[in-house]
C-alpha cells in the first residue's frame, strides 16, 4: 500500500517540475556560461591581434639577434652573441646610450617642471585661459614629420627664422648651424623636443589640479598658508600620482625617441645627435644588417622592461595597492 502511493506521487504532476533551489542554480550556471562566452568573444580578436602584431615580432627579433642576417629568407648564419658584443664595443651605440641619459635628465629637470608651472598658472582664474591651454597644446597634435620640417626650416643656418630673430637684437653671435654644429645640435634637439611634448604634460597635470577638491586649498587658505605653502602641503601630494605617470611617460619617450632626430638630423653631425632608435633603423634599412638591428632593438626593449618593472615596483606601488584597495571594497 504505502509503495504503491509512493510510486504514484512521483509519477504525479511534480515530477516534471524541479524543486526551485535547482532551478536557481542551474540558471547561475548558465549565467556564468554565458558572461565567461561573452568575455571570451571580446578577448579573443584583442589578443590574436597583440600576439600577432607584437609577441610574434618581438620574439622573432629576439631570435634575429643571435644571426648574421640581411633581412632576406630565414636567418641561418647562427654567430651567437656577437651581435651584442659589437654592440657594445661600438662607441656609437654607447654614445646613444650617453645622450639617451642626457635627453631622460634634461626632460626630467627642464621640461616637466615647465609643464607644471604652465599647468598651475593655467588653472587660475584668467581671461582666455583656454584659449592658452589649446595653443600650448597644439604642438603635440602636429606629427613629427611635420614638426622636423618646420624647425629644421627655422634653425636654417643664415636664412632661418631664429638667425633673423637674434639679428634683429643685435645678438648675431648666438646664430649659427644649429643641427650642424657638434656642440649644439643636442641643446637645439632638446628644445623642438620640449616645445614639442610639454603640452601634452601639461594637459595631464591640469587634468590632476582640477581633480583636487578646492574645499582642501581653501581650508589651507583660511589657516593662514601662504601660496607656496599651500601648493607644497595640499597640491603637490595630491597631484603625486599623475606626477609619476608623466615621469614615467617622459622617460620612455626619451627612450624610444626616433621620429624628430631622423626628419631633422638623421642622426649627424657624425652621429652626435643619434638615438638608439636611428641607430637601430641606419643598421636594419640603410646597410641591410638586420640580425644587427635587432640585438639593439632587444636591448631597447630591455632597457624599458627593466625601468617600467623597477618603476612599478618602488614608485607606483602605492598607486596600485590604492587601487587594489578600492577595487576589493567595492567587490565588498
Amino acid at each position: 500500500m504505502t509503495s504503491t502511493f509512493l510510486a504514484d506521487k512521483r509519477s504525479g504532476p511534480d515530477a516534471d517540475h524541479p524543486p526551485p533551489e535547482t532551478v536557481r542554480a542551474r540558471g547561475r550556471v548558465r549565467r556564468r556560461v554565458l558572461h565567461w562566452l561573452t568575455a571570451v568573444g571580446f578577448q579573443v580578436p584583442a589578443l590574436v591581434l597583440f600576439i600577432g602584431l607584437v609577441l610574434l615580432p618581438m620574439l622573432f627579433a629576439l631570435y634575429a639577434a643571435f644571426f648574421r642576417w640581411g633581412g632576406f629568407g630565414m636567418p641561418s648564419d647562427y654567430i651567437g652573441t656577437d651581435n651584442f658584443t659589437q654592440l657594445f664595443d661600438n662607441p656609437v651605440f654607447l654614445g646613444d646610450l650617453w645622450r639617451c641619459l642626457v635627453l631622460v635628465l634634461l626632460s626630467l629637470a627642464l621640461q616637466l617642471p615647465f609643464a607644471l608651472a604652465m599647468a598651475v598658472l593655467l588653472n587660475q582664474r584668467l581671461r582666455g585661459r583656454a584659449v592658452y591651454r589649446m595653443l600650448f597644446f597644439a604642438p603635440y597634435v602636429l606629427s613629427e614629420a611635420i614638426t622636423g620640417v618646420l624647425f629644421a626650416m627655422i634653425f636654417a643656418p643664415d636664412d632661418g627664422l631664429a638667425d633673423h630673430l637674434l639679428g634683429g637684437i643685435g645678438l648675431d653671435g648666438l646664430g649659427g648651424e644649429w643641427f650642424a654644429d657638434p656642440s649644439y645640435v643636442m641643446a637645439t634637439l632638446f628644445l623642438v623636443m620640449m616645445w614639442k611634448y610639454f603640452g601634452f604634460h601639461m594637459m595631464l597635470y591640469l587634468a590632476g589640479l582640477q581633480s583636487i577638491p578646492k574645499e582642501l586649498t581653501e581650508a589651507a587658505l583660511i589657516d593662514g598658508a601662504s601660496p607656496w605653502q599651500r601648493f607644497r602641503n595640499v597640491t603637490l601630494p595630491l597631484l603625486a600620482p599623475t606626477l609619476r605617470i608623466s615621469i614615467f611617460l617622459s622617460v620612455i619617450g626619451s627612450i624610444q625617441l626616433f621620429d624628430l632626430v631622423w626628419v631633422i638630423t638623421q642622426g649627424g653631425p657624425d652621429h652626435h645627435s643619434e638615438t638608439m632608435a636611428v641607430t637601430m633603423f641606419q643598421y636594419g634599412f640603410k646597410r641591410y644588417q638586420v640580425g644587427y638591428a635587432s640585438a639593439i632593438s632587444v636591448v631597447m626593449f630591455g632597457i624599458c622592461l627593466v625601468f617600467a618593472l623597477a618603476y612599478q615596483r618602488f614608485v607606483l606601488r602605492r598607486d596600485l595597492e590604492g587601487a587594489t584597495t578600492t577595487m576589493r571594497g567595492d567587490g565588498k
